[in-house]
């Protein structure tokens, strides 16, 4: 039961092979069993679960039915749920119990979707290795010893482990496509603005973007389809009609135009990845694409512009969390000025120490416009590129990872090392376009992805393009051993 997709689940439940209450209980044995050994859960929620399966298995009973009436699902540990730990893999919000759920989290809730728990991040989404924390890192599934990548590192883990067949992250700079390639998922990052993020606890808040990580584009179009839509509680959530992505999976991709941009294949990609890339394109040209060179020239200064701009708004957003209203508060402060420098230093840990440090500077006095501005003025050249590009494809194509997942701690001593493995992401959060990464092979036994770009709102595009590849190719059904 627990290596059913969320579209196979959904023609189960609604022709009554099990029930909905039947796969929670077999679902929450198996995290019970399995994932101490990945550390992918912050907090198990097996009484909602339950209880949201039972009301399922009513709502089908009387009649009702949909992709997610009765699907588990988890969510990263930054979607509010009322009345529940939503840490933020933080020892600042480790006692918050939200007073109210998150738009995404009432809308799957609505559909029928059953919460199984929260899963583990990076503290407050800022990293690509889910070692950052304050639960401990998660483990990669394919190698315990190996990150899953971040910062839904363990939504990631626990779906690629089938502990579940779906989960829900937050991308800022690949952060679901990222962890997504490394444990052999899919992962999909949508327009800026389609997923409402009222309630999701921010990190950078032109860049966040919600989104769904299943195994197959057929399920991640039923979850995007469930999360995606305007809230007039976002004041970023665009309104714009949610088309039935589901419909668009089977369309030809016969005259498809494919650009790869040569920026993709510089000396920082592992060869390796290289030709499974190569492969893939030669994959989707027996479908009927068409490949085409194209050049993204300002793509070599996204990450020094990334790394402004998401630590300035960092630094802004984090700056709510002083010890005061609630959160962290550290024990007997002699003065104000005490208990908000100790609340902080002792309520976030080292990364984001550093982030809120280096924003704080590039907004400082002096210095805003020799940093912060220009970062944005280059923001504006990548999106034009991408506009430009777009002129002459439909969808760009390359790699999502330069590396396959390193060791635990490998990186650990030299951050900048860490964040260049967002080199091919975090184009698309600058720019609010939508990404997907898909499996795509393996190097040294370790999952690899391949990512797909589409301008605004053509989600569709990219989950048809995917399935279709999916549809003939078989990396996504590969299973982590022991798993």
């Amino acid at each position: 039961m627990h290596q059913l997709t969320l579209a196979e689940i959904a023609r189960g439940l609604a022709d009554k092979k099990f029930s909905s209450e039947e796969l929670t209980k077999v679902l929450l044995a198996r995290i019970a069993q399995l994932d101490p050994q990945l550390n992918s859960f912050i907090s198990l929620t097996e009484d909602l679960a339950l209880k949201q399966a039972k009301a399922a298995d009513a709502r089908r009973a009387n009649g009702e039915s949909g992709a997610l009436l009765g699907a588990p699902i988890a969510h990263k540990d930054l979607f509010c749920t009322q009345g529940i730990r939503t840490s933020c893999g933080s020892k600042m919000l480790d006692n918050f119990k939200a007073p109210y759920d998150a738009t995404v989290v009432a809308k799957l809730a609505a559909a029928g979707a059953v919460t199984l728990g929260k899963t583990n991040m990076d503290e407050f989404a800022m990293g690509s290795a889910n070692e950052s924390s304050y639960y401990g890192a998660v483990k990669n599934p394919w190698n315990l010893e190996h990150v899953p990548g971040g910062s839904s590192g363990g939504s990631a883990a626990a779906v690629a482990a089938r502990l579940l067949p779906a989960a829900t992250g937050t991308d800022t700079g690949g952060s679901i496509r990222q962890p997504a390639a490394l444990t052999n998922l899919t992962g999909l990052k949508p327009t800026y603005g389609r997923v409402s993020r009222w309630g999701m606890i921010a990190y950078a808040s032109s860049l966040d973007q919600g989104g769904p990580m299943a195994r197959t584009a057929e399920d991640c179009a039923i979850l995007l389809q469930g999360m995606a839509g305007f809230d007039p509680n976002d004041s970023t959530s665009i309104d714009e009609p949610v088309p039935d992505y589901s419909a668009s999976l089977n369309g030809s991709l016969q005259g498809l135009r494919i650009g790869v941009p040569k920026e993709y294949f510089s000396a920082g990609l592992d060869p390796r990845i290289a030709e499974l890339i190569h492969n893939s394109i030669k994959e989707l040209e027996k479908l009927g694409a068409v490949i085409k060179e194209i050049s993204l020239p300002n793509m070599q200064h996204a990450i020094p512009a990334y790394y402004v701009i998401a630590p300035a708004e960092a630094s802004s957003n984090l700056s709510r969390f002083d010890g005061v209203r609630f959160g962290y508060r550290c024990e007997n402060p002699v003065n104000l000025i005490d208990l908000y420098k100790r609340s902080r230093g002792e309520g976030f840990g080292p990364e984001v120490q550093r982030r809120i440090m280096v924003g704080a500077y590039a907004l400082s006095a002096g210095y805003y416009d020799a940093y912060y501005l220009k970062a944005q003025k280059i923001r504006r050249l990548i999106k034009n590129d991408f506009m430009v590009a777009f002129n002459e494809v439909d969808i760009i194509l390359g790699p999502t990872t330069p590396n396959p997942a390193w060791k635990l701690g490998a990186k650990n001593s030299d951050p900048v090392a860490a964040y260049l493995e967002d080199v091919y992401t975090i184009t698309a959060n600058l720019a609010g376009l939508p990404g997907l990464s898909m499996p795509a092979g393996f190097v040294d036994g370790l999952p690899v992805g391949v990512q797909l770009l589409a301008p605004y709102f053509q989600e569709g595009r990219l989950l048809n393009v995917a399935h279709q590849y999916q549809l003939n190719t078989d990396w996504h059904t590969r299973t982590p051993t022991g798993f």
